[in-house]
């Protein structure tokens, strides 16, 4: 059955036209699969079947073709408009689609004798206007603000039509008394100023700023001129709220006009990118969107943006005759200036592109991190793998740190780390045995070995990483230490600076300083194992230098013991506990005679 496939594409293939257009994939059930376009249809169409694909996905998408369509049309610019509208009619399986999950609301002017404006998300084709959508709903409100506060448009759903107006069917009401609207309803405002409003309201939805703020200027020293002051201060302050805006919305030169800016950014996993669109007029931002698409056959970034570029001018009717973006691409359409700014004010908005796309990239990570909390330590476990160039994915971290004052009461902690989070039932103490003096080195060797010898004898888990809480000695003595049990576990050590704070991390061999960037969620979690194994070392030799100091005072009562040591010991723990405890309490945990003798003992007086 294969075979006859095999025969009936060759067939097509062999007989497509070495022109531009597009090619249609469809599976055995006569479903589209993937959509493609080409400058030459048949060089294009013929690379699919060579018998060294250059992708796994590719063979998958191959092998699953069963029938092949194609559309011939004039121009590589026609293929590319005709691409993007097949794949949105078939939402093929192998292509990229765009991924909007939720509808973003557009500002409507309604189609009426007195148009309403009001946002919305549904569109209508009812000869209504729209202007966005905007992904970015706080500049849609700003922008319906500054609509009611500039314009007195009418808010009710009244049927104004002129014969309803003439028949005196309706009445002004509250929003008239408090100046919100000037009653259309009853004819106190004409069909002319009315729609002049609305005019001067779509320049601003475009853009258009300088155009209205021109007018209103105009008018506003004519009616000074005419005495009409109180018509001039409503003018005015129509003005001062269109500049106010202005101002904010702003970004770069006003010179800039009717330009659309597109910036790109990656996803840490290689298989998602963002895309930001910028449409800019007379200097301000009034379209904003960032989207994103899923890679299904590694598209490349050119491509991707290619395809984007498309999509968001067909959405957004875009008539811009220039198109900023940071690399080169090969877009075939008419008419159009495609700009690659190195420096000056179009640099400054392609550079605020992709803050706004890295930003919606740290937006989505939030959230996804918030829903799995477990995706989120594996993310940065594989961000730990690729920092350090490991074999598999560090989800067993094992730390060591020593403590000791001045070489007395040496010991030493390990903390493990599981899928990022601290297992404290894995905790060890250690107290140094064969070690004299202040050796952080050789107590390091005792403490690795001792471990990693009985995990060997007891078949117990391995870690997949060592940290050791200290500089290249340390990280040394481990490896060396290793080397004699004959296991292999990468081994990184962290160094902390002046102000005993982590700052930096140490790997390989031989051993150098990774980069690693303060704040990102790895250097964070290498902070924390860092100060929990720190933490965990101090207290434990806290604990024995004061049980220590309690034995010693113990030893010079006449008549205590060992035994009874050690149970006030495991009692009360403290020298402090053991000095206010009552006669009683002693009592109780050694004796009538023996709590006695060690009252009087502290208590002389």
């Amino acid at each position: 059955m294969r075979e006859n496939y095999n025969d009936h594409l060759k067939s097509i293939v062999s007989n497509l036209p070495e022109g531009p257009g597009c090619y249609q994939y469809l599976d055995a059930q006569n479903k589209v699969i993937y959509v493609g376009k080409a400058k030459n249809l048949k060089r294009r169409v013929s690379s699919y079947f060579n018998k060294n694909q250059g992708s796994s996905k590719t063979a998958i998408l191959v092998r699953k073709i069963k029938d092949i369509k194609y559309i011939v049309v004039k121009s590589d610019e026609d293929a590319l408009l005709l691409e993007n509208n097949l794949i949105k009619r078939y939402k093929p399986r192998y292509n990229v689609l765009l991924k909007d999950d939720k509808t973003y609301p557009s500002i409507c002017i309604s189609n009426e004798y007195f148009p309403r404006i009001y946002k919305t998300r549904k569109i209508v084709k009812n000869g209504s206007v729209y202007f966005g959508p905007y992904s970015h709903v706080q500049t849609m409100n700003s922008l319906l603000e500054l609509i009611k506060k500039s314009y007195n448009i009418r808010t009710c759903n009244l049927n104004l039509t002129p014969e309803n107006i003439a028949s005196g069917k309706f009445k002004v009401c509250l929003k008239y008394h408090i100046k919100r609207c000037d009653a259309p309803c009853v004819g106190y405002i004409n069909i002319a100023e009315y729609q002049k409003n609305i005019s001067n309201i779509k320049q601003i939805l475009n853009g258009n700023t300088n155009e209205v703020c021109k007018e209103l200027k105009e008018q506003m020293n004519e009616c000074a001129e005419k005495m009409e002051f109180e018509k001039a201060e409503a003018l005015k302050k129509k003005l001062i709220d269109l500049e106010s805006y202005i101002a904010k919305s702003e970004v770069v030169s006003r010179y800039i006009h009717n330009v659309d800016t597109f910036n790109i950014e990656e996803d840490e996993d290689n298989k998602t990118v963002f895309i930001n669109y910028l449409h800019v007029n007379n200097g301000a931002i009034n379209q904003a969107f960032t989207f994103e698409y899923t890679k299904k056959l590694d598209e490349t970034k050119e491509e991707l943006l290619s395809l984007g570029i498309v999509e968001m001018r067909e959405r957004y009717h875009s008539t811009s005759r220039e198109i900023i973006v940071p690399f080169q691409l090969d877009l075939p359409l008419q008419n159009i200036t495609i700009t690659i700014p190195q420096r000056g004010e179009k640099k400054t908005l392609l550079d605020l592109s992709k803050l706004n796309v890295k930003q919606y990239r740290a937006d989505r990570q939030k959230k996804q991190d918030k829903l799995n909390p477990e995706q989120k330590q594996t993310r940065i476990l594989k961000e730990l793998q690729g920092l350090l160039g490991l074999d598999k994915l560090p989800m067993r971290i094992e730390c060591f740190d020593n403590s000791n004052t001045n070489g007395t009461n040496a010991v030493a902690g390990c903390v493990v780390f599981i899928h990022g989070k601290p297992s404290k039932s894995d905790y060890r103490k250690y107290i140094i045995k064969t070690v004299e003096g202040p050796d952080d080195y050789g107590s390091m060797q005792e403490v690795v070995l001792r471990k990693y010898s009985r995990a060997i004898i007891e078949k117990k888990p391995l870690p997949d990483l060592i940290i050791t809480d200290g500089g290249k000695g340390q990280m040394s003595s481990v490896k060396e230490t290793l080397t004699e049990l004959g296991i292999d576990i990468p081994v990184a050590g962290l160094a902390k600076d002046s102000r005993h704070k982590t700052s930096e991390l140490l790997f390989g061999d031989p051993i150098q300083t990774i980069g690693t960037k303060q704040g990102t969620a790895v250097f964070n979690l290498l902070t924390r194992i860092q100060d929990e194994v720190h933490r965990f070392a101090i207290t434990f030799h806290k604990e024995k230098r004061s049980k220590s100091q309690i034995q010693s005072e113990l030893d010079n009562i006449k008549g205590i013991g060992e035994k009874t040591k050690k149970a006030l010991l495991k009692k009360l723990q403290s020298k402090k506990r053991i000095q206010e405890a009552s006669l009683n309490t002693l009592q109780d945990i050694v004796g009538k005679n023996k709590g006695e003798i060690i009252y009087k003992y502290f208590h002389k007086e």
